[in-house]
């Protein structure tokens, strides 16, 4: 099948493989090399949040098996990876807190129940589209966002890397801990991670396609097995149990409604992050390759990728931005390189989990470390402070919220301070006004030129919706520019060549403002009106006020429609 048939198949059925369809051949090799990578990476790593989860070591790799298949078939992101993620596990250790013992079969059975409850809600979600909410992560706050997670990242694994035990409630105590426990150090640990970072970057400048993640993971683990790190006070991941996830609803929990009740209210929250976070991510890196994808379509994704968790023995799986930049890193461009990282965790499953056993937990520190860094977009951030120096500051916030505070409130800080931009650029437009200028020419200049078109009729154009927020300063311009006008006004014509919403506020602003310039002997007509628009105004009764003859397609109709009047013949 040739590439142009795979995409006129994708176009045909959007809501199926469109994260992998169209194949690039080009990339075909690259991207299983991708996930094989990702897979050698994800793997430990997926089994460390199963500390933060309180699941069996096991589960973790189940995470990424089923779930993260499904959102590859199902999702429409070319680059989100989908699995366990650190946010939503401490969402549900916290929550399962007193109703079951951590990692007991009963304690499995509530995390797969929460798993199939978040489920719904993200189904529920795509039948009610809330993807839309995606649509309110400005790029300003989503290179805050991912610069906030890689500085949380980064300063999270420097107790894996240096061996210590550190602890803390936060980065800020995390340092301090760590900079009081920096005398524990374990120098062998300390080596390994040393030379994890060297073998990755120097592979990175050498040649970006060279897999040194793969090739620091592989080594450290023959090392660890032919000098035993162990005996030097190296901490490995110990003994890995191996096996397929058994394929069923979730059994053994105790339930009635105050536990069904809890559990439901630890699955909102868990949705809330999945759909904030698992967007925010997949926006940023469709943004960074000019690239679509439709959120509802990757609700759907999620949701089947949660439902597959809850019926394969595991826990809530999220899209997760440390993987993806993972996935980013190592020249991954589509879900054939997760799909790839699947059919890897099934063969270890079956096959290798003894060696995994050999890994010094250093190895994964240390590649999460670089990949944490990685996710400081400083050269974005310089780039908006010297763009927009308001925006810098809203994406510094949601990366210090992020930092300080957490992942899960920094995304609906990051949904709040994209829509008080979009108000704000809203609530006070550049507003214009038309000008001619001696050589005839027309053009728009702004509202403090005061200019007219013609003397006695002004042309305004409104660059933004009429809503409530700018209702305001609409009227006051207005007035403003009726009653500085010299000479005086005979017509003000509205110019709604950019207006595509009125609502109630904004009409009845209208109403009142046709009102006050009647009263000053000045006709209030309209140009360029959409036919929306104009269905707007009908149903608030304001074409009936203003009149039918006072709505013209063009502003040159507008010039004609003037200097008949002024000449005492009206059309």
């Amino acid at each position: 099948m040739t590439t142009t048939n795979v995409q006129k198949k994708s176009e045909r059925n959007p809501n199926f493989m469109a994260g992998i369809l169209p194949l690039d051949s080009s990339r075909i090799s690259i991207d299983i090399i991708a996930g094989i990578t990702l897979a050698a990476l994800a793997i430990p790593e997926v089994m460390g949040y199963t500390k933060i989860a309180g699941m069996p070591v096991i589960t973790g790799l189940y995470t990424i098996l089923i779930p993260t298949a499904l959102f590859a078939l199902f999702g429409s992101s070319r680059h989100l990876v989908v699995g366990a993620d650190s946010a939503t596990a401490a969402i549900m250790s916290a929550g399962l807190v007193g109703l079951a013992t951590t990692a007991s079969p009963e304690y499995v059975a509530y995390a797969g129940i929460l798993a199939l409850l978040a489920a719904g809600f993200l189904i529920l979600a795509r039948l009610i589209k809330l993807g839309f909410l995606a649509d309110f992560l400005s790029r300003t706050v989503l290179v805050g966002f991912l610069t906030g997670v890689g500085i949380q990242v980064a300063i999270g694994q420097i107790p894996g890397m240096l061996g210590i035990p550190g602890g803390g409630m936060g980065p800020v105590q995390d340092i301090i801990t760590d900079l009081k426990e920096i005398g524990q150090t374990n120098f062998y640990t300390l080596a390994v991670s040393v030379g994890v970072i060297v073998i990755i970057v120097g592979c990175r400048m050498i040649n970006k396609k060279i897999p040194g993640a793969l090739i620091a993971v592989i080594g450290a683990i023959v090392l660890s097995y032919v000098v035993n790190l162990a005996q030097y006070g190296v901490a490995v991941l110990g003994t890995v149990p191996g096996g397929l996830p058994k394929i069923g609803l979730p059994t053994g929990a105790t339930m009635n409604l105050t536990i069904l009740g809890q559990l439901a209210g630890i699955a909102f929250s868990m949705f809330i992050v999945i759909l904030a976070q698992s967007a925010a991510t997949s926006r940023a890196y469709a943004t960074r390759y000019s690239e679509r994808f439709s959120e509802n379509i990757d609700l759907v994704g999620l949701g089947l990728a949660n439902i597959g968790a809850g019926l394969s023995g595991t826990f809530v799986v999220n899209g997760s931005p440390t993987k993806t930049q993972m996935l980013d890193s190592n020249g991954g461009r589509s879900q054939l390189a997760t799909l790839t990282m699947s059919v890897l965790t099934l063969i270890v499953l079956l096959f290798l989990t003894k060696p995994l056993a050999f890994m010094p937990e250093a190895v994964l520190s240390s590649v999460v470390f670089l990949i944490g860094i990685e996710l400081v977009d400083a050269k974005g951030m310089r780039k908006i402070y010297k763009e927009r120096p308001f925006e810098f500051w809203v994406a510094l916030i949601t990366a210090l919220v992020v930092i300080f505070i957490g992942v899960e409130q920094g995304i609906l800080l990051a949904i709040v301070l994209s829509i008080l931009i979009h108000t704000r650029h809203g609530y006070k437009p550049k507003n214009a006004v038309l000008e001619v200028d001696p050589s005839g020419k027309q053009h728009m200049v702004p509202v403090i030129n005061h200019a007219q078109a013609i003397p006695g009729l002004m042309v305004y154009r409104f660059h933004h919706s009429m809503y409530y927020a700018n209702a305001e300063l609409f009227s006051q311009e207005v007035l403003e520019l009726v009653n500085s006008a010299q000479p005086p006004l005979a017509w003000f014509c509205i110019d709604a060549t950019a207006v595509d919403d009125v609502d109630f506020s904004a009409a009845a602003t209208l109403r009142e403002l046709y009102n006050m310039l009647k009263e000053k002997g000045v006709r209030l007509v309209f140009a360029e009106v959409e036919e929306d628009i104009r269905g707007e105004l009908d149903r608030s009764e304001l074409t009936d006020l203003i009149g039918k003859d006072a709505f013209f397609e063009t502003l040159s109709d507008v010039e004609d429609a003037y200097r008949a009047a002024v000449s005492g013949n009206p059309a």
